[in-house]
């Protein structure tokens, strides 16, 4: 059998021997600019985190910063001003794969449903999502996420809207119930918080793919997160510098364009309330920073 030598080493890393900082700059702005498939909704500002009311002009303005460079955006929420997201960007042109926020509160819960049922029915949502890491959290027990799951599918038979479950690729393995029911594998896969050494990320990354896919018995899988931090703590193997976020942003754009693989890249602005639940990565995960700035 012939191997494609040029597929292979794509696999694996692309030969950064020899490129200087700004020789990697100008290559991560070129593939910026060739575009990717989707991006992960940052709209929370300076100051602000979840649960504080987003005003249509900040959205707005975010959303046409990062229209230019994808063709589909994620949301992780539909209330307290997130369920403008999906509405501002279908009137800009992209697609939506929309998110209704489950945690361990039943009203909250309530109220996410309904808006991501509301905002399908309205058109402004081609993917819908059930909750977000609910299982790797813990917050829910898996047959009330099921629950969850199912009625939203139920309300939306009509539309054609596939609706899928948001969380780590080996939860999919881990709870057949959960994958059975989804009509789309929605995985998140990322070589950094397992200790990967960017050298090997990209392979490791599709080894997660696959075992998503696995577990899907032949169902579409998309990685909804991915992605690597430009500062903070190193984890184990895995370590954060504007040269490795950098280098695995290209990567992950060529082994997507290659491989046809549908990937939200996380994510489009850095966002400094993270750092509570992350450690001091979490605030370092953007292609833009927090004042909306192009980092490399």
């Amino acid at each position: 059998m012939s191997r494609r030598e040029e597929k292979f080493f794509a696999l694996a890393s692309i030969d950064y021997q020899g490129v200087s900082k700004e020789e990697l700059k100008d290559l991560f702005r070129k593939t910026l600019k060739s575009g990717m498939h989707g991006l992960c909704a940052s709209p929370y500002e300076e100051g602000q985190e979840p649960g504080d009311q987003l005003s249509e002009d900040q959205i707005r303005r975010r959303l046409k910063i990062i229209k230019p460079y994808t063709k589909w955006i994620r949301s992780f929420s539909c209330t307290d001003g997130n369920e403008l997201l999906p509405k501002i960007a279908k009137e800009m042109g992209m697609k939506t794969l929309v998110g209704a926020w489950l945690g361990d509160d039943s009203e909250v819960n309530e109220n996410e449903l309904e808006g991501l049922i509301n905002l399908v029915k309205q058109g402004y949502v081609d993917i819908a999502a059930v909750g977000n890491e609910v299982m790797y959290r813990g917050d829910l027990e898996e047959d009330e996420l099921l629950e969850k799951i199912n009625y939203v599918k139920r309300t939306i038979k009509d539309t054609g809207i596939p609706v899928g479950y948001v969380d780590a690729y080996y939860e999919f393995q881990e709870r057949p119930a959960i994958t059975d029911a989804c009509d789309i594998i929605l995985a998140n896969c990322y070589p950094f918080w397992e200790g990967c050494d960017l050298d090997y990320s990209i392979l490791y990354m599709k080894d997660m793919y696959n075992k998503a896919f696995r577990a899907g018995n032949g169902k579409k899988v998309i990685i909804t997160e991915t992605g690597w931090p430009s500062k903070g703590t190193a984890l184990q193997g895995a370590f954060p510098s504007e040269e490795n976020a950098i280098k695995y942003f290209i990567n992950t754009q060529k082994w997507s364009q290659e491989d046809d693989i549908d990937i939200f890249y996380f994510s489009s602005f850095d966002e400094s309330w993270k750092v509570g639940g992350e450690g001091d990565v979490g605030a370092f995960w953007g292609i833009w920073d927090k004042n909306e700035n192009l980092k490399y």
